[in-house]
């Protein structure tokens, strides 16, 4: 069963005053990348969720966060729906679709999963991409941002959208950990470490598949739903594979099947790309360099090895306790 100990609570509490104390100082650029780093977090949670612990790894989250967005764009737009229930329509749309793909989806394994989620994400770009309702390669503009004047906020203020994201990526985080020490999280769990044993046990495999891959995609529709609200703006790009790719980087990068380290590769992730980018159009490279020495070093990511190195730590100093105590005794005893 997932559990926190005290390295990613610390964590955790050190990315909260940090993002926070963003929220509260910064300036336009600054919170600008804030959201954006809060947004990338939400998806690469959902992303964890499937791939760290269920072992599907999806090059599809992308276009199901491209769905959600597309869906509350439309929902708002061109059907006229008022942004609190186009959101929940949206986000409910995507976890049906998301639903479907994993349902198909669950009987593969491996790279077949991938190429299949990566198949139909392809199909949803090209769909998106050609169909001129969805307005093409032109994308749709003008989508409004969730209105909280009835309590005093204005979401026009990137100040206090930004604040709205992190209270969102908060609450799925915490969704994200029920999810996983729930009964269906837990059979997760057991399926990507033995599926024959589960089945043998009485487990419809497919359908503990499918229910995850559905709730991340609820999850990952809201980051669409915040994406489309955020630039206000949303075109074919943001379904493409290159998105789903770098999701995936990011939760790799972080410590797959951690949360908490796909959390600390969005924010390593976009600080680079904005900093890095500033000095250099390759910034890809920068990012693939560190990728290739994570992965080569065998480490779970960056903070999968920090979790390592402390939990060694830990152990090390409570063997020399023990020993001290045992010694402690010996002498008391002669």
């Amino acid at each position: 069963m997932f559990r926190h100990n005290i390295l990613r609570y610390g964590i955790l509490v050190i990315l909260a005053i940090g993002s926070l104390f963003q929220a509260l100082t910064a300036k336009y650029f600054g919170l600008e990348m804030l959201t954006e780093i809060l947004i990338l977090a939400i998806l690469v949670l959902s992303l964890d969720i499937v791939a760290g612990f269920g072992g599907m790894v999806s090059l599809c989250h992308g276009a199901i966060m491209g769905i959600g967005a597309y869906a509350y764009a439309m929902f708002s737009i061109r059907v006229g729906i008022a942004p609190p229930a186009a959101m929940a329509g949206s986000i409910a749309l995507t976890g049906a679709v998301a639903w479907v793909i994993g349902a198909i989806s669950s009987r593969s394994h491996g790279i077949y999963f991938i190429m299949a989620t990566l198949a139909f994400g392809q199909m949803a770009y090209a769909y998106v991409f050609e169909a001129p309702i969805f307005g093409g390669d032109d994308g749709l503009g003008g989508i409004p941002r969730l209105d909280l004047s009835f309590i005093g906020v204005d979401m026009n203020s990137n100040r206090n959208f930004a604040l709205f994201c992190m209270s969102i990526l908060v609450s799925v985080y915490g969704a994200s950990v029920l999810i996983l020490r729930s009964g269906l999280g837990r059979s997760l769990v057991g399926v990507m470490h033995n599926e024959q044993r589960m089945r043998a046990l009485g487990l419809t495999v497919w359908r503990v598949k499918a229910d995850v891959f559905g709730l991340s995609g609820v999850i990952a529709g809201l980051a669409g739903v915040l994406a489309a609200q955020h630039i206000m703006y949303i075109s074919p790009d943001l379904l493409g594979w290159t998105v789903s790719g770098e999701a995936l980087v990011v939760v790799i990068l972080g410590g797959l099947g951690t949360l908490v380290g796909p959390l600390v590769g969005a924010v390593i992730f976009v600080v680079i790309k904005h900093e890095v980018s500033s000095v250099t159009s390759y910034w890809h490279l920068f990012v693939g360099g560190i990728l290739i020495a994570v992965v080569m070093s065998r480490a779970n990511g960056i903070f999968g090895w920090a979790e390592t190195h402390w939990g060694a730590w830990v152990e090390r100093r409570l063997a020399d306790a023990t020993r001290k105590q045992e010694l402690e005794e010996a002498k008391s005893d002669a």
